[in-house]
């Protein structure tokens, strides 16, 4: 069942941390502070550090190690493999042997990332995989026994924030508000953010997490052969899960004025987008930030529903690893638009690791690390 969250407008949990561009000037995000960089001949705040934000979801684990610059950061190295944590967890309550095997596999090569990039300031994270399974926190020890990395399980209301946070530099100074979605692995978050007119601080206004992502919807309901009665069974559990915020929140009617802007973060939206752009491969500097027409992701979306699991299977965009997990991912995204029509769609390659990179950098000015030697 999903769970309908509102923030009020004076809690400082309702703010998001500012935020800027890390590869991009397209929406004039706030820069980094214009304080010295310097002092006594070493950097200071921000500038005297390394970072680097781990994701370890459901389905992925992901890395970003980066340096500050005047409009954010720089990424100076990165990982993404999928893992499958979160394999039979919805059925078994655990997670598997295998599937922390991949997991620690991929988390070792992340560590050796972050020491050759002597990484001063990190931060990582594992959501709704090791938030549901009754061994979570166990195989976060061993993760820590045998990676050095020290991961937080974070709750949905953190990973909603960081999601936004991630995607600040991609709202629109000309909507008033905005509808952020992050489908994941094991879970789906919806966010409605007021926008301010810099971009520098928009505020969550309310957001919902429904436990399904592309992992659990697949497992529940299959992900090789997908018919048209399958598929609109799966966009009907999930429009029932969402509803209730619909519902709580009228957002419907806001999202018909015009002022208000979708944006889609997560492996589904940019695989669609690959895919209604024709990309030969999946690029990365193609996909991210780019507006697409609602009505074509659609049509999209349909046509890569109707397509069989060895034709995913063999689309360089799509392949083997996500081949059964994508059309539950179309059906997600085909569950939002139903519920909240937008004739176009903003689709971001970035979240919840650039969120934490932004924080932590804003950490750093506040003085809260020891400056790197």
């Amino acid at each position: 069942m999903s769970t309908v969250h509102k923030l009020a407008r004076s809690a400082p949990a309702g703010k998001l941390l500012r935020s800027g561009d890390h590869d991009s000037r397209r929406s004039n995000p706030r820069r980094a502070p214009q304080g010295a960089q310097e002092r006594d001949g070493r950097p200071e705040g921000r500038w005297a550090h390394t970072y680097a934000a781990l994701d370890l979801g459901t389905n992925n684990c992901r890395l970003l190690v980066a340096r500050p610059t005047r409009h954010g950061f720089r990424v100076i190295d990165s990982f993404s493999r999928i893992v499958r944590l979160g394999q039979g967890v919805a059925s078994s309550g655990r997670l598997a042997e295998p599937a922390m095997e991949r997991a620690l596999s991929a988390l070792k090569v992340c560590a050796g990332k972050m020491n050759r990039r002597q990484v001063t300031v990190s931060r990582s994270v594992a959501t709704e995989a090791c938030r549901k399974a009754a061994n979570g926190r166990e195989f976060l020890a061993r993760v820590l026994a045998e990676t050095g990395l020290n991961l937080d399980i974070i709750e949905p209301a953190e990973e909603a924030r960081l999601a936004a946070v991630g995607c600040t530099p991609l709202m629109d100074r000309d909507c008033s508000h905005a509808l952020v979605f992050d489908i994941g692995g094991g879970s789906t978050e919806v966010m409605w953010l007021r926008l301010c007119a810099d971009l520098s601080q928009p505020e969550l206004l309310a957001w919902t997490s429904v436990p399904w992502g592309v992992v659990t919807l697949a497992e529940a309901y299959g992900g090789r052969d997908i018919s048209p009665a399958l598929y609109e069974a799966m966009v009907t559990r999930i429009q029932a899960e969402l509803w209730p915020f619909e519902d709580a929140q009228g957002l419907r009617k806001e999202m018909a004025c015009g002022k208000a802007q979708m944006l889609g973060t997560s492996g589904t939206v940019t695989t669609l987008a690959a895919l209604k752009l024709d990309l030969p491969r999946y690029d990365r500097s193609r996909v991210d930030g780019v507006y697409l027409e609602a009505d074509d992701l659609a049509d999209v979306s349909k046509r890569l529903s109707a397509m069989t699991y060895d034709e995913r299977t063999l689309h360089p965009c799509i392949g083997r690893g996500r081949a059964d997990l994508v059309v539950a991912g179309c059906a997600i995204f085909d569950a939002i638009f139903r519920i909240w029509p937008s004739p176009r769609i903003r689709v971001a390659d970035r979240g919840v690791r650039d969120g934490m990179l932004f924080h932590l950098m804003d950490q750093a000015d506040a003085g809260l690390f020891t400056t790197a030697s």
